[in-house]
């Protein structure tokens, strides 16, 4: 067996404090904390942006490779369309139509070699070939029908055709290259199911079944017949499948009780959860492979397109040193994954006042704020040398609300001027000399009670109001490197929106796949990542959700370790970042590492 040195070219060194820019796969000894530790690069799967169609749609049919895929029929507003799409890797282009207009369309095969087939409205017979460059009518199912499901042929000479409905059947159907052929049914009648692979090696799963109920029920089909195997983790119908035979692939959207991103992995045996789609949607379709894949389209209709790559470098986060007092109540927070502030927050049965600064390792406490308080702002670019906070509940002021500001010089807390409007929950961007506060609430004992949209400007001496945020809310999360670049995410009521600071206007650009509130993050405006939160979509429990903005949109990314609300964040760009605290008064610290490189403490045990 090859030794270390071998491999790597080097003996394991012996150092006194760890390397500042270790290589991937480097190991050292440190003497210091008398640990064995190792460079590494998290792997994993991931969904990325693609280009988008041409023509927004739901209920399509897809066949192909992650970059040599065919989309053709669905729906849009005013109803069935005949559209035919061809994509490269990057981008969609427009040729030769359908000849009937189809939703709900059963499709196998390949970019230049591909079958549609069914389809409503009208439980439709009809099947159609395509030549890579023309669509050509050939022979009808024996059974019409809508909401089945196909992408099980290596071309237009095979496929499957699977269940359907309206009324649900089990029938499936086998293509030669000529005529269709009834084989064995399944053993559950369902439609809206999603399937993958080839004529002699299928899976089919999820669905409505009888009566009007959705199905994990999972079913492989060996070329003759049907049998019943693991269920998938998350009932759902209206889903779609990518895979090329029945050994390996993927369970991908779809509707439950609600339309969702899931996604699962087949391998063979049982479905594993993995990264979820970057946005929610069912009557979708997919493409390629159990490790590159591809979907596009769906419903709400949309144009767009995501890929899915197995094995690649991908974020982590990894558990750090915990605070010395749990809190939630939405303490602030500003600096960097090795170097951050927290401060105030809410510990019941009161507010806090208490600081503590993060080196990388664990936290210390410090001197207190001078007024104890929670759902606080803070400038998220601020250093634990130079920090600003501000607004605020605190319950022995009359009206709760705060106009406080403090401003830290790395050993205490002083006030210094005031705010102009008294607010809870405002977020802030920028530094302790360059800051931004924006949104927040009011409670009813104040002098103007409701959701704000106000935007003051600090210019390390006074506030002055500025143009408002778009959009009215509190609770969301603020980023940004001074007072003339901000992004502000997420907040409630329920909210995705996503607002650009230029210094003079707010502007909005792309959402967050997820709705969110009572969420952390990090970053800059054009680099950030938001995590956490309350997801409406699942009342009052807290999130682990993160997402990862590259300056136009936002990526799914590894969620957090432990699901939370009302936390604070901290963090320099969508690569590195800290959560730390948050509800239910935790003191749990988890640091995010995007690029997935890390370093790793080897044990013995």
């Amino acid at each position: 067996m090859a030794t270390y040195k071998e491999i790597k070219g080097t003996d394991i060194t012996v150092v006194s404090s760890d390397p500042s820019n270790p290589l991937i796969g480097e190991v050292w000894y440190n003497t210091t904390t008398q640990k064995l530790k190792g460079y590494q690069q998290v792997l994993g799967n991931a969904w990325s942006t693609g280009g988008n169609l041409n023509t927004a749609r739901a209920a399509l049919g897809g066949a192909g490779t992650q970059t040599a895929t065919i989309a053709f029929a669905g729906v849009n507003s005013p109803g069935p369309v005949t559209n035919t799409e061809l994509y490269d890797g990057s981008s969609w282009t427009e040729v030769n139509d359908l000849n009937s207009a189809r939703r709900y369309i059963g499709s196998s095969g390949n970019q230049t070699s591909a079958l549609g087939f069914g389809g409503g409205p009208g439980n439709s017979a009809l099947t159609e070939s395509w030549n890579g460059t023309n669509w050509t009518e050939v022979n009808d199912l024996n059974l019409g029908r809508e909401m089945g499901s196909g992408n099980n042929g290596a071309d237009n000479t095979t496929g499957l055709a699977i269940g359907g409905g309206p009324s649900k059947t089990a029938n499936t159907e086998s293509w030669n290259g000529s005529n269709w052929t009834e084989v064995n049914n399944l053993n559950t009648a369902r439609k809206q199911g999603g399937s993958f692979g080839i004529i002699t090696s299928a899976l089919f799963f999820g669905g409505e079944a009888p009566p009007p109920a959705n199905t994990a029920a999972t079913e492989q089909w060996n070329g003759t017949s049907w049998f019943e195997v693991n269920d998938l983790n998350t009932v759902r119908r209206l889903l779609t499948g990518a895979g090329t035979s029945s050994s390996a692939g993927l369970a991908v959207g779809g509707e439950g009780t609600a339309i969702n991103a899931e996604t699962e992995s087949w391998n063979g045996s049982v479905w594993t959860e993995t990264n979820n789609l970057n946005i929610a949607r069912n009557v979708l379709a997919g493409a390629g492979s159990s490790t590159t894949a591809i979907a596009f389209g769906g419903s709400p209709y949309t144009s767009a397109t995501e890929e899915w790559n197995a094995g690649i470098a991908v974020g982590a986060w990894v558990t750090g040193g915990n605070m010395n007092t749990g809190r939630g109540g939405h303490l602030a927070g500003a600096g960097t994954r090795t170097a951050s502030i927290a401060a105030g927050g809410e510990n019941p049965p009161g507010y806090q006042a208490k600081t503590e600064l993060y080196n990388g390792t664990s936290w210390s406490e410090v001197n207190d704020l001078n007024v104890a308080k929670a759902n606080l702002g803070s400038a998220s670019n601020g250093t634990t040398t130079a920090a600003l906070v501000f607004g605020g509940l605190n319950t022995a002021q009359p009206e709760y609300n705060l106009k406080t500001t403090e401003l830290w010089n790395g050993y205490v807390w002083t006030e210094v001027n005031d705010m102009n409007t008294q607010r809870y929950n405002p977020r802030g961007a920028g530094t302790s000399t360059s800051a931004l506060a924006f949104t927040g609430n009011q409670f009813p004992t104040g002098p103007a009670p409701g959701l704000k949209v106000l935007t003051e400007l600090w210019n390390g001496t006074n506030w002055t109001e500025v143009n408002d945020v778009n959009n009215t809310r509190e609770a969301g999360y603020g980023v940004g490197a001074d007072n003339t670049s901000a992004l502000a995410f997420g907040g409630n009521p329920n909210s995705a929106k996503t607002e650009s600071w230029n210094g003079t206007n707010w502007t909005e650009v792309n959402p967050m796949n997820t709705a969110r509130y009572d969420m952390g993050g990090g970053g800059i405006q054009t680099s950030a990542v938001g995590f956490g939160g309350r997801n409406p979509a699942v009342p009052f429990t807290a999130s682990n959700i993160t997402e990862s903005w590259n300056g136009t949109n936002w990526i799914n990314v590894e969620g957090m370790n432990v699901g939370r609300n009302g936390m604070a964040g901290s963090g320099t760009s969508n690569t590195s970042a800290l959560a730390f605290s948050g509800a239910p008064n935790s003191a749990s610290t988890e640091e995010w590492y995007g690029d997935g490189k890390l370093t790793e403490t080897f044990t013995t045990s």
